[in-house]
Formats: C-alpha cells, structure tokens, sequence
C-alpha cells in the first residue's frame, strides 16, 4: 500500500503565548503559513508558527481510544534513518489530519499502533494510506499527514489500527494485539478551515519551544514525573537535545518483568517531557575497566514506566553505564523538532 502524507500542527482549543500576532490571509481570506526559517538552529527550536485546531470526533473501538482532528496543512520532516527528507505543503493540500490513538482503560497514548487512513465520499475512495507517526511541539506524538480533498463536502475517515509490535507489561501484558477499525463523519468547508486561528512568533528560531496543548479530550503522550516513577534514577543523559533518563528497579518493582534487576531509559524532549519513541538504544556495563554486559534495549510499553526501552541487567557499585543510539526516533517532525534528536552520540552515567 502506498505510503501517503496525512499530519499536524496543534490540536483543540485556541494558542495561548505571550509573543506573537495572528497570521496574515490573502484577499479570498486563505491563511498563509510564515516560510520556514532560512537558517535553521542545530536543536529544538520555537517554531515560525502554531496553530488552532477543530476536532472531528473521537471514538472507543475493542481496546482502543481514537481522536481525529484537522488544521491547516503544515510541512513536517520525514526521517529515514538519521536522513531527514522536508515534506511540503502542496497547492491542492486541504488539511492537516491528525489522529490519536489511546488505551481505552487507562488513556495512556499509544505509539506504534500502525494507523491507516481511508477516506470516502459518497462512498466513493478519495485516498488511502498509512499515515506518519509524528512529533509536534505543541501536541506531542500523533498520526498524521497533510492530505488532498477534492472541494466541500462531507466525507467519510475510517481509522484503521494495526495494533503495537511492542513488549507489553503488567496489565498491558496480552493486549494491543489485535486490529480495529472506527470511522469518523467530516464535514468540510474551506471557509470553517479559514476560521482556525494562527499565530506566528517573534521570536521563532530561539531555543525553547511552544506550550504544550492542554486538551479536554485527547491525551498526551509525556514521560511521567520522576516522583511518580518505580525505582531510582541513576543518571540524566542529555545529548542532541534528547534527554534520556536511565533508571534501576529492583525486587518487587522488577518482578513483572521476570527479573530481579531491570534497567529501563525513557527519552523525552527538553521542554514538556514529551516522549521520543521507536529508537533503537544499546546498553553496555562496564566493570573494572572491561564491558561485562552489552545488550539492545527493548521497546516496552509498562502501566507505571509508560513507554519505554529496557532489559534485565544487574549493575554494582562502580559500573558505567553506556547508552549508545542506534537510531533515533523514526518519526516525522513538525518545525522546531526536524533537527533536533538525529544524531545523538553515545552518553554514561556512573552507578
């Protein structure tokens, strides 16, 4: 199945900053997206623009919570590998359709459900195809992509979801496995589209970035406070603006993981915490100047640790921890993430 481009930029609600003007609109009342900057920073950056969004619906299917907004059509960055490749917004782009997707019993957002997106009218297939997993500042990891609507009218969004490929813990343990399907009504008009309100900073290009969405419905997929957490930290890793933090559980904490150590990394941005998922990361202990274990990490999806990425490896008094990016997030960026998280050299932290 082709491989379409459906994304976003920020979700429910109006933008909220204290530095910034509405974006400007051309004679017929189209809103025009600020080009991207010309010289753009080697990290997480505050973006040119932020905008409004209007949600569709949402839905609870099997296990499944699912979401499905819309915005302006907006350019994101695809990344192959630790290759970036820019996606821009077309001429005969009509939104930005955005979807979540969450467990219905818990609301904690799911990052590798596989969602396909066909959409119809009249009954009629308008497009079909596997949508990004993406980052955006301001409503965190989401499915989506910028897509084509052949004029007004009410249209049909079936949300297909794949289920996860991910090691699964305590109560999570057994689910997520299966696919479901929910379909959502969208009435378009391009003069409700022209009514989202968009914001641009003055400040863009600087290091930060924009509030996180507070929304009534949807959820957000964030690492969980470290007061809140099961085990201890042993150490912060900060490297191409990720932020990895390396945690040790032990006894009764690492019994649902059938073992009586488990090391776990969870990655998240600088700013909101907000999760980075589907990297490839290797751990490697070293003792008295030797490695003594070496292995790559599991994704883990965990009812108290969240999402993710560990293994059973027992550490001593001494021993240095070194956690090396074998890839990083393979997800689309929104701007002010495309060049921030890519190439992340190796970091340790001392037990």
């Amino acid at each position: 199945m082709e491989r379409r481009r459906f994304l976003s930029t920020a979700v429910g609600g109006s933008v909220v900053t204290t530095t910034g003007c509405l974006g400007r609109t051309t004679d017929d009342g189209t809103v025009e997206i600020p080009p991207p900057l010309e010289d753009r920073p080697e990290h997480v950056y505050r973006p040119t623009h932020a905008s409004d969004t209007r949600t569709v619906g949402t839905s609870t299917v099997g296990e499944y919570g699912v979401g499905l907004l819309y915005s302006y059509p907006s350019r994101f960055w695809d990344l192959n590998g630790r290759t970036t490749y820019k996606q821009s917004v077309e001429e005969d782009h009509s939104v930005h359709l955005m979807a979540v997707v969450w467990d219905a019993e818990t609301r904690a957002v799911l990052p590798e459900a596989g969602v396909t997106v066909n959409i119809l009218r009249n009954g009629d297939p308008v497009t079909e195809g596997v949508v990004y997993s993406m980052l955006s500042q301001r409503m965190g990891f989401h499915y989506g992509d910028n897509i084509v609507l052949p004029g007004d009218g009410d249209y049909t969004v079936r949300v297909s979801i794949g289920g996860m490929p991910l090691e699964r813990t305590g109560e999570y343990d057994g689910r997520f496995t299966d696919g479901e399907t929910t379909a959502f009504e969208l009435p378009y008009r391009r003069e409700d589209l022209n009514e989202l309100t968009l914001e641009t900073y003055d400040d863009s290009g600087t290091p930060g970035a924009v509030e996180r969405m507070d929304h009534d419905v949807l959820p957000a997929l964030t690492v969980p406070d470290g007061e809140t957490l099961p085990g201890e930290t042993l150490g912060i890793i900060e490297t191409d603006d990720a932020v990895l933090s390396v945690r040790r559980l032990r006894g009764d904490a690492a019994a649902r993981f059938d073992s009586e150590d488990y090391l776990a990394v969870l990655g998240h941005t600088p700013y909101n915490r907000m999760v980075l998922p589907i990297m490839g990361l290797r751990l490697s202990i070293e003792r008295d100047g030797d490695v003594d274990a070496e292995e790559i990490l599991t994704r883990t999806m965990d009812p108290e640790l969240g999402y993710h990425y560990g293994a059973s490896l027992s550490t001593r008094p001494g021993d240095t921890l070194r956690v090396e990016t074998l890839t990083p997030p393979q997800t689309a960026r929104h701007e002010g993430f495309e060049t921030a998280f890519v190439e992340m050299s190796p970091g340790t932290v001392e037990v």
